[in-house]
């Protein structure tokens, strides 16, 4: 640290300031400034920093030469606090070590990752220039007829030409920014792919990232076994075109290539396809010949074939016409037996249509010996057998003798679910695929006794323990009560790009701060697209009170940045909130809705993000200050309405939805959706998910002694240190 001193100094800063530096410490920096800094060339190394930075929270300085000088590496620290980050005072002394040129190139990396995931990569520029000046000052007659001249014309207000004031700092918290080893970088790939549930588009990325950059070499990095068969497939296709050692390829497919689903998981994998197989038909390209023989020699091998093949037959159909199996029947005879039943249409009746019959003909003795044979089903279908058994008692012992055998997640689940209070208020449902979406019902099935579902908890309860005793210890643990609040990242395939990874349903602390500031951005897809950005209010009852949007620019405490309907270079809007004129209005939940009025689904467009700011005052700074940034998602789902955060007033925490909404209504905005938007708020407050608190208390009961304080602790599990909410991946790969 023998730099750090003489870098205070310089700044006059007094050696007793803490040691975790805050904003504001490099206020009156001055001589050298990186603020114009070119955009890097190098995107892998780009990448390396920014999947760093997301993952862990952390930097990787290379070793350097030395010679930057003190006004350099300070003004280095000053531009990361333009994005609510601060720089660890051991991250400040290996950046000390660098060179001007060095340090240069890589802040110059470091400021093009926070610009991309603050959203200040593009430039902001709402309709209304001096937001919410002017939008405050007009009256209704300017604000329409300024509306309608945009409509028929397209243009916008000139830029204007007042001085908006610095902005009024909010005491907020900040990033600290830790160092990091390539050997710690390189670790973040094992805990992805050891992952028991399914990963998000941008995690599958990432580990695509690691094999194509890495190569032969990523073999050291992945771990024995792979326990997720999506995951599986997804690395495997992955190997499959990346790498050229056919003989560890060969290995890894050996290993982890099980059954007929595996092979055409694989196979999907390989096109770009949805794995989880939720989704429509993959379109298959033409394959090399080798590629075919690798995935008909996989079939081939694969125990109960043809069976398994019957369960995907059309998918096996399609797969069938590049496949050619028939140019390989002697060869591989198993693997075109398969595919030739498959195209003869022929299926056996299905396991799942048998059970159907069963509950619905109420034979739940007869079917619970069934159910025992694949206990992840039974697990599954535990609450209606208890629902329409006679004998629930029966019910319980029989699967009580398999719940051993059951996926941590499913237990987790059916914990929650039957911890949850009867009846519920609201049933929904959320299918299984890429787009998340919500289906919601009164709940109006048989009730079931208190006693079964306490012993039905406890059955679930005492699997999950002696499966995690069998774990290493964990030693002396503090658990964090507000733990309760953040849900279990079990399915995460539908999860977006985010400034934080954050799980569906979980309920974050917001700001301490008056002011609210939404904002989105967009830009054109192949036609003109015009995204609109509004805000619903709903009281304590899920009643609708009013919404700010482009055909209400103002009220109940609201103010909004005015509509642009064509985005050639990229348009924003955003929605000022005063929190306290609106809670003294009565409303406590405000959903922001996005809504594509021209219908183009947001995955056709080249960008389009969300996202809200904490703000001491409105007046005060840019429209857009990437510093006062709190969250920011990507909106790239399959759909044209949109819901990515939902604010509670009344107990100030943030939850996270990341929901579509699909609707066609003639006008499609938020007034004409709001049936729906009340269905996917009441259904994120009211569903029973599993929380983090319950995860890491059965850990602790079965591996751990629970400690009062972090203090007393060797292990933290809490939402700002340990093991926090957002290590997902290590949650996913250590915990479930």
């Amino acid at each position: 640290m023998e730099h750090l001193p003489s870098i205070l100094h310089e700044l006059g800063v007094p050696l007793s300031t803490p040691r975790l530096l805050i904003a504001g410490v490099f206020v009156s920096i001055a001589q050298v400034s990186f603020s114009s800094l070119e955009t890097a060339t190098k995107e892998e190394i780009m990448m390396n920093q920014e999947l760093f930075l997301r993952r862990r929270t952390k930097l990787h300085v290379p070793a350097g030469s030395g010679g930057a000088t003190r006004a350099q590496v300070a003004s280095a620290v000053k531009e990361v606090t333009a994005f609510r980050c601060v720089l660890s005072e051991p991250l400040i002394e290996r950046i000390s070590m660098l060179s001007a040129v060095e340090l240069k190139n890589w802040l110059r990396e470091v400021i093009r990752v926070l610009r991309r995931r603050s959203g200040a990569h593009v430039h902001h520029r709402p309709f209304y220039p001096d937001f919410p000046n002017q939008v405050l000052e007009a009256t209704e007659a300017e604000l329409y007829l300024n509306a309608v001249i945009h409509y028929h014309t397209l243009r916008r207000l000139p830029p204007s030409e007042q001085v908006r004031p610095a902005m009024l700092e909010g005491n907020f918290i900040h990033w600290v920014i830790e160092p990091g080893s390539v050997s710690e970088f390189e670790a973040l790939l094992e805990p992805l792919v050891s992952s028991r549930t399914s990963l998000s588009e941008e995690e599958a990325a990432d580990v695509g990232w690691f094999i194509r950059t890495y190569k032969n070499d990523v073999f050291r990095l992945l771990p024995d076994t792979i326990p997720f068969r999506e995951i599986r497939a997804l690395v495997g296709g992955a190997l499959i075109l990346h790498i050229d050692d056919d003989a560890q390829v060969e290995a890894f497919l050996e290993q982890n290539v099980e059954t007929a689903t595996d092979v055409l998981r694989v196979a999907i994998a390989l096109h770009g396809g949805d794995v989880s197989l939720a989704t429509a038909q993959t379109r298959f390209g033409k394959m090399k010949r080798s590629m075919r023989r690798k995935l008909l020699r996989l079939l081939d091998r694969t125990p109960n074939a043809t069976e398994d093949v019957m369960r995907q037959a059309e998918r096996w159909k399609r797969l069938a016409e590049v496949l050619h199996p028939g140019d390989y029947a002697e060869k591989y005879p198993r693997a075109f037996a398969a595919i030739t039943a498959a195209r003869r249409n022929d299926p056996p009746p299905s396991f799942g249509s048998r059970v159907e019959t069963m509950l619905a003909q109420r034979q739940i003795a007869a079917l619970t010996p069934v159910l025992q044979d694949r206990p992840g089903e039974f697990a599954r279908r535990l609450d209606v057998m208890l629902r329409r058994a006679t004998e629930p008692d029966a019910v319980l012992d029989a699967f009580a003798a398999v719940a051993a055998q059951v996926s941590s997640p499913v237990l987790l689940q059916l914990l929650a679910q039957v911890n949850a209070p009867r009846p519920l208020p609201l049933r929904a449902f959320t299918p299984k695929g890429a787009l998340a979406k919500v289906f919601g019902t009164a709940d109006r099935r048989e009730s079931i006794a208190p006693q079964v579902l306490a012993r039905a908890a406890q059955i679930c309860e005492n699997a999950l323990i002696a499966r995690f005793t069998l774990l290493p210890p964990l030693g002396r643990c503090f658990i964090d009560p507000a733990l309760r609040e953040y849900r279990v990242p079990l399915a995460q395939r539908a999860a977006a790009k985010s400034l934080r990874t954050l799980v569906r349903g979980s309920r974050l602390p917001m700001p301490d701060t008056r002011f609210i500031r939404l904002f989105l951005w967009w830009k054109n897809g192949r036609d003109r697209t015009d995204i609109d950005l509004s805000a619903a209010f709903f009281d304590t009852d899920f009643v609708f009170k009013e919404a700010i949007a482009y055909y209400n620019l103002k009220g109940y405490g609201g103010y909004h940045s005015g509509d642009i309907v064509d985005a050639p270079n990229g348009a924003s809007e955003f929605i000022d909130l005063d929190l306290d004129v609106l809670v003294k209005k009565g409303v406590r939940y405000v959903v922001t809705s996005l809504n594509s009025f021209t219908w183009q689904p947001y995955c056709d467009l080249p960008e389009c993000f969300a996202g809200w700011m904490a703000r001491a005052d409105t007046a005060s700074g840019e429209v857009f200050e990437p510093r006062s940034v709190v969250d920011r998602i990507d909106i790239a789902s399959d759909t044209s309405i949109c819901l990515p955060f939902v604010m509670d007033l009344e107990e100030r925490r943030m939850i996270w939805a990341d929901l579509g909404l699909t609707s066609s209504p003639r006008w499609n905005n938020v007034d004409n959706n709001l049936s729906g938007v009340s269905l996917m708020l009441r259904a994120l407050v009211h569903t029973p998910r599993p929380d983090l608190h319950t995860v890491f208390d059965l850990h602790v009961r079965a591996r751990g002694e629970r400690v009062p304080s972090a203090e007393q602790a060797q292990r933290v599990f809490a939402p700002e240190q340990g093991l926090t909410p957002f290590d997902t991946d290590l949650i996913r790969s250590e915990y479930l």
